[in-house]
């Protein structure tokens, strides 16, 4: 039998379905966004080694939508219709514009489908959950309670408390909490990317987070988090006592957070106003001559709204590397 033919229709329509059970039921609705936007990532370039162009330009569309990136013009897309200035995840904007060119308007000259699967493993990579460090400290085969209590046992190796990719309840936030208040002057990094947070949960960790003198990053990517989360973090960062170090809050990857209010970054600029570089695009194991390349992708653009984002030298997290396949 042939290829199936329906498949931008079926993702519309998932798209659609997802969202609405999100806004109702949260957490309990099934799989977070990510696993959504990942297999989108992964159908898209199914469909270009198939040589289905118009099928997957429209399933680009509806992956556009999914990230927020609402514009259905062409041009806008292949000339950055929207400034980095308050774009929550520049690096996905960046790669979905790249993909969007070489859909649209592929070369003759050169490998330009090796290109598209480098740009579809670079977004898989950056919109999957993925630890530098827990395969390292035998945690990797762990079931996540077992996980979790490994991390919360001593003091946080480099200072960062990184939770990425464990699942968390209500419960074990009650832990959480405690182990922050208990080590809180010496956490510089908090990761909780892929963690299941709700905006809820958040909430709950609030208290122990604004209050740690040294926390300069917290990741909260790949959640359940939406645009009302925004309020309460805004008015947190309106305080100078709360958050007096953050330099940075990752909000990427989560149902509804596509940019970031101008108090928001305001408030984050003014605890450090020398912050002022995007993201950068690293492509991780492949050399100096790799990493140079991709970096082209986004060093140098000036950021109009002189945003916070931090370089990926500086934050050591916003790095897009190629999956381990």
């Amino acid at each position: 039998p042939g290829p199936r033919r329906e498949r931008p229709d079926f993702w519309a329509s998932l798209l659609l379905r997802a969202g609405d059970k999100a806004g109702r039921a949260g957490a309990g609705a099934g799989l977070p966004p990510y696993h959504r936007r990942v297999g989108m990532v992964q159908e898209l370039l199914r469909m270009v080694r198939q040589g289905r162009r118009e099928e997957a330009g429209t399933l680009l569309q509806h992956l556009r939508q999914d990230l927020g990136m609402e514009s259905t013009s062409l041009d806008d897309v292949l000339y950055r219709y929207a400034s980095f200035r308050n774009l929550v995840d520049p690096i996905t904007h960046d790669l979905v514009i790249s993909l969007a060119r070489y859909i649209h308007c592929p070369k003759p000259e050169g490998d330009a489908l090796g290109a598209m699967e480098k740009l579809c493993r670079q977004l898989t990579y950056h919109l999957s959950p993925h630890s530098q460090w827990r395969p390292q400290r035998g945690l990797g085969k762990r079931k996540p309670q077992a996980c979790l209590k490994a991390v919360l046992a001593g003091s946080p190796p480099d200072n960062t408390v990184d939770l990425s990719g464990i699942p968390l309840t209500p419960r074990d936030l009650e832990r959480v909490t405690s182990y922050l208040q208990r080590c809180g002057e010496q956490v510089d990094s908090v990761e909780l990317g892929f963690t299941g947070l709700t905006d809820d949960m958040v909430l709950q960790l609030l208290p122990a987070l604004s209050t740690l003198p040294r926390l300069t990053t917290l990741a909260l990517n790949g959640n359940w988090l939406t645009r009302a989360l925004l309020r309460d973090l805004t008015d947190a960062l309106k305080d100078p006592s709360r958050f007096p170090s953050v330099t940075w809050i990752d909000l990427g990857n989560n149902v509804d957070i596509f940019s970031l209010p101008q108090p928001f970054l305001l408030s984050l600029r003014k605890r450090s106003p020398k912050q002022g570089h995007l993201p950068t695009i690293l492509e991780l194991g492949e050399g100096p001559g790799g990493a140079d390349e991709a970096r082209g992708e986004t060093e140098g653009q000036e950021d109009p709204g002189g945003g916070p984002a931090a370089s990926a030298k500086d934050q050591g997290r916003e790095t897009v590397g190629v999956a381990q396949t």
